[in-house]
């Protein structure tokens, strides 16, 4: 529209120009033929008729010049219209191109942002896969671990479930053998009854063959009746000297009745100690320590089996061997010597392998629930009684050995080491090195 309005402006003008000119002209012309006829009339009086064809012929050239001027003008002044027409066709085209540039480059903007909008999408959606194969390893990590956390339970139910057999089998063991030692003891005791009787049947035999070998001949005899007499006094010295090695009956006495006191005030140190174990266990359980909670339940279930065995036990002290064996071993402890025989003995042992072995379970159980390295703090430790069936040797005793062996299987398990035991034969036992330094035992005779 507005280079419409610019071509009508310019015809406009140019017609206005024609006109002006035109006006010019004939003004000019009529003023001239005046002069013109003036100057002829003054030449005709003055020249001759050549002359005025020759002033006619000049006009004439005039005119012809004034129009072909007039002619130069208009044709100038189309040219100018035709260029500003071509200036306005040209800049028509140029907006038009602009126009058409300014469309390339929108369509190619748009092309830029929906490629970049489809790199954004395609950025997301590639973003949202990672996350979703990363949610995916996350949901497959925590799906594994749960399966290792549950074979790792299983295994060590299986591995407590397998010592608790073992420890049964022990036990049973332990009172197949003292019960084999009893009837051992027993037959032993029978058998010197049977060779004491033997040996008096013979010594009467003798006695009555002595006699008749008197009345067959005297002469001879009393050499050979002496030297009866002193293989008879012989046999009755050793026979003595076997007598001296078993306890008096009032030594039997004695240990039997603090055997007996010792037995009551053990019953009913475990029935309390059994209540702090509940207490103890309940507080495992509020802090979340899974593994240590379950080892204690079984401690707590072994000292419950112990409180029955002991309840239901009717002991044969007479028949038992400790009761009237006489001390051959003697330790230090404290800077003070205790003598017992080798029943006391061999529990104390086995007061320091106990103690080694549930205290390598307790630092186990504390390590897998990523608890702190405290061996104190174990119910197992202070109450010490794992093993013990109040015979034989003071509680307090066997609580110190017992503790003894505790801290360095505790240690051992905690760290994940066998620094003072080893694993043999499904069971955890403590070394002999570290057992004699810590028990050294000393035989009498």
């Amino acid at each position: 529209m507005k280079v419409s309005i610019l071509n009508r402006m310019v015809v406009a003008a140019v017609i206005s120009a024609v006109s002006l000119v035109g006006m010019s002209i004939p003004t000019n012309a009529q003023q001239q033929p005046q002069q013109d006829k003036k100057q002829q009339k003054e030449q005709k009086k003055e020249q001759p008729q050549a002359q005025q064809q020759q002033q006619q012929d000049q006009n004439k050239q005039q005119q012809q010049r004034v129009q072909q001027q007039q002619l130069d003008q208009n044709k100038q002044q189309q040219q100018r219209v035709q260029q500003q027409q071509q200036q306005d066709q040209n800049r028509q085209q140029q907006q038009r191109a602009q126009q058409q540039q300014q469309q390339d480059q929108n369509r190619q903007q748009q092309q830029r942002v929906q490629q970049q909008q489809l790199d954004q999408n395609k950025q997301q959606q590639q973003r949202a896969q990672q996350q979703q194969r990363a949610q995916q390893q996350q949901l497959d990590q925590n799906k594994q671990q749960q399966q290792r956390a549950q074979q790792q339970q299983q295994l060590d139910k299986n591995k407590q479930q397998q010592q608790q057999n073992q420890q049964r089998q022990q036990a049973q063991q332990q009172q197949q053998n003292q019960q084999k030692q009893q009837a051992q003891q027993q037959q032993r005791v029978q058998q010197q009854n049977q060779n004491k009787q033997q040996q008096q049947r013979a010594q009467q035999q003798q006695l009555d063959q002595n006699k008749q070998q008197q009345q067959r001949a005297q002469k001879g005899q009393w050499q050979r009746d002496q030297d009866w007499q002193q293989r008879v006094q012989q046999q009755r010295q050793q026979n003595q000297n076997q007598q001296q090695a078993r306890l008096s009956q009032q030594r039997q006495q004695q240990l039997i009745g603090e055997q007996q006191q010792r037995l009551t005030q053990y019953r009913q140190n475990l029935d309390q100690r059994q209540r702090v174990g509940q207490q103890h266990t309940a507080e495992l359980q509020r802090q979340g320590r899974m593994a240590q909670y379950r080892y204690q339940q079984e401690y707590v279930g072994r000292l419950r089996q112990q409180e029955m065995s002991l309840r239901n036990e009717r002991h044969d002290y007479n028949n038992d061997p400790y009761f009237y064996t006489d001390w051959n071993y003697r330790y230090n402890r404290g800077g003070r010597y205790y003598e017992t025989n080798q029943y006391g003995a061999n529990l104390l042992r086995q007061a320091v392998n106990y103690g080694y072995e549930q205290g390598f379970l307790a630092g186990q159980a504390d390590r897998q629930d990523r608890w702190g390295s405290n061996y104190q703090d174990s119910y197992a430790y202070q109450d010490a009684n794992y093993g013990y069936g109040g015979f034989y040797v003071a509680q307090d005793e066997y609580n110190y050995y017992f503790r003894e062996g505790f801290r360095r299987g505790y240690e051992d398990g905690y760290y994940s080491r066998y620094r003072y035991g080893r694993y043999y034969g499904g069971k955890y036992t403590i070394l002999g090195a570290i057992m004699g330094s810590i028990l050294d035992m000393e035989a009498l005779r």
